[in-house]
């Protein structure tokens, strides 16, 4: 597992052994930032269900302003300050170790809002609803934000979840990325649709 590109290109990230955080795969990761890369440049960023931190930290390289870590396997939280410190990307970031629902209401208080926010919650539990619900009573995305979804390809989420609205879906292989907006965003033509890559 590596950093793609940007100031911490091709630095070797860390990870827990076995697949307790199930990271990104490489190849996914490198999708992704194909999609989204042109929104990162001085964007706050919001990896949720962090793991190794590897897709925020991913941001900061190419250029977010800043990026928030939420993990609540403080193990996951050690790997993830490693590998901002291997990055060199530590005065960027902002680790907690805590659950996906006690770090919404956090941020909330603490008035913070964030451009993409990035989740990849442990599959067929149904998290992401309840996490983009818990997003949207808070109003921790900006008004113009995206959220992306990391999820099994046989967790097929709604068009709708909350106040917010698919306009891409995209497979690699077993997984699929999902991207929201709120519901009162613009959306091209080919919302809601999903892409197949990679079988």
């Amino acid at each position: 597992m590596r950093v793609i590109t940007g100031t911490a290109k091709g630095r070797r990230l860390k990870s827990l052994k076995g697949m307790e955080t199930r990271p990104t795969m490489d190849r996914t990761k490198e999708s992704l930032f194909n999609i989204i890369n042109e929104w990162i440049p001085g964007c706050r960023f919001l990896d949720l269900y962090a793991g190794t931190g590897a897709i925020g930290i991913e941001a900061i390289s190419r250029g977010a302003e800043r990026a928030v870590f939420i993990e609540k396997n403080p193990r996951a939280v050690k790997i993830i300050s490693d590998n901002l410190e291997l990055t060199g990307l530590s005065g960027s970031a902002e680790v907690f170790c805590t659950d996906a629902d006690n770090a919404v209401a956090v941020l909330a208080k603490r008035n913070q809002q964030f451009d993409i926010i990035y989740m990849d919650p442990p599959y067929g539990r149904g998290l992401v609803q309840k996490s983009m619900d818990r997003v949207c009573r808070n109003m921790i995305l900006k008004s113009e934000g995206v959220i992306i979804t990391e999820s099994s390809k046989a967790d097929l989420l709604p068009e709708m979840i909350s106040c917010f609205r698919m306009f891409r879906c995209q497979k690699y292989g077993d997984t699929m990325l999902s991207f929201y907006r709120m519901e009162s965003g613009d959306f091209t033509s080919g919302e809601g649709q999903c892409y197949q890559k990679g079988g």
